[in-house]
């Protein structure tokens, strides 16, 4: 069953006249309800389409956040085959929150590493709700650092809130994780694309963003601070989370405008959460090509490409 958000109220009282509909039908086999069932389903449809079309930014964030949208895992089971997780960091802890390791793409090697916030309560206290800590980014670097000695393409998937903010996070260096994390993405010498699929929040995604291409999915959202963090800051008021996602510009489609971005994936009608399989179909077809356009370059190229994106970012606005 899907989980109706807020501003989805209306469709869902349509899918549940629906729903009754049905049940009646399979109660009574005399009571033909075909017809009524396909015009409710033609006004429900046509609904969500004007709904999704008029979303706005702290919509599209409740959209990004959706505990039905597919994560990281969901993602790697069907696009990598052949995957061998990889865990640990070699110096402290083996972080759940950010999941990787080695595995096929289209029948090609690569490396894969993604941030994972769990599907029910179980994975979610397991992942901690995709909230890295220092060790989760120092495996990153390690992955990393194993894909560039192979020649090894990159993939990564964003969904974080942002890195993990506890005491013990900082006292392990999580800010020079990050940052050294950040810097490994620059100096690989092999293609790094990365996938917003949910949540880009702060450093926590960008320490596995910094890529030669970056894609999102048409309503996640990417931004250097949660809306309530913003607005608990700006207007000391958690409450103006609305205006605060409208200010910071955290949509894709905003995101494309300023270059902060490369390209946008479209979603299914209502979202990922909706049907999973295309929304996955559409990221397989757009890392396809990506993929493909970096054939043949060569380390220094894909450095320079990186480089160059990155401290562009900003200058034609």
């Amino acid at each position: 069953m899907i989980q109706f958000l807020d501003f989805e109220a209306p469709v869902a009282d349509l899918e549940g006249k629906i729903a009754e509909l049905k049940a009646m039908a399979q109660g009574d086999a005399k009571v033909s309800i075909a017809d009524e069932v396909k015009a409710l389903e033609k006004k429900a449809n046509k609904l969500l389409a004007d709904i999704y079309q008029n979303l706005t930014p702290w919509n599209k964030a409740q959209v990004a956040r959706h505990p039905q949208r597919p994560h990281a895992l969901d993602y790697i089971s069907a696009l990598i085959t052949d995957y061998v997780p990889l865990a640990g960091d070699r110096k402290f802890a083996e972080d759940e929150a950010v999941v990787g390791g080695l595995g096929r793409f289209n029948g090609v090697p690569v490396v894969v590493i993604g941030q994972e916030k769990g599907s029910d309560t179980e994975s979610r206290l397991k992942h901690n709700f995709g909230m890295a800590k220092p060790e989760g980014y120092r495996k990153a670097v390690r992955l990393m650092e194993m894909a560039d000695k192979f020649g090894l393409p990159v993939i990564s998937f964003v969904d974080t809130s942002g890195a993990f903010p506890g005491i013990e996070a900082e006292e392990r260096g999580q800010a020079e994780a990050i940052a050294r994390s950040t810097d490994c993405c620059l100096s690989l010498g092999v293609p790094l694309i990365a996938v917003v699929i949910g949540e880009g929040g702060s450093g926590g995604a960008i320490a596995i963003a910094t890529a030669n291409t970056v894609l999102m999915l048409e309503h996640a959202i990417y931004s250097v601070i949660s809306p309530e963090g913003a607005a608990s800051i700006l207007w000391r008021d958690p409450a103006r989370n609305k205006d605060a996602a409208t200010a910071l510009k955290i949509t894709a489609q905003d995101l494309k405008k300023f270059g902060i971005i490369d390209e946008i994936i479209a979603e299914p009608l209502g979202g990922a959460q909706r049907l999973p399989v295309d929304a996955i179909r559409a990221t397989r077809e757009a890392l396809s090509r990506v993929l493909a356009s970096y054939n043949g370059l060569g380390a220094e190229v894909l450095r320079t490409q990186r480089r160059e994106k990155f401290l562009g970012l900003g200058r034609n606005l």
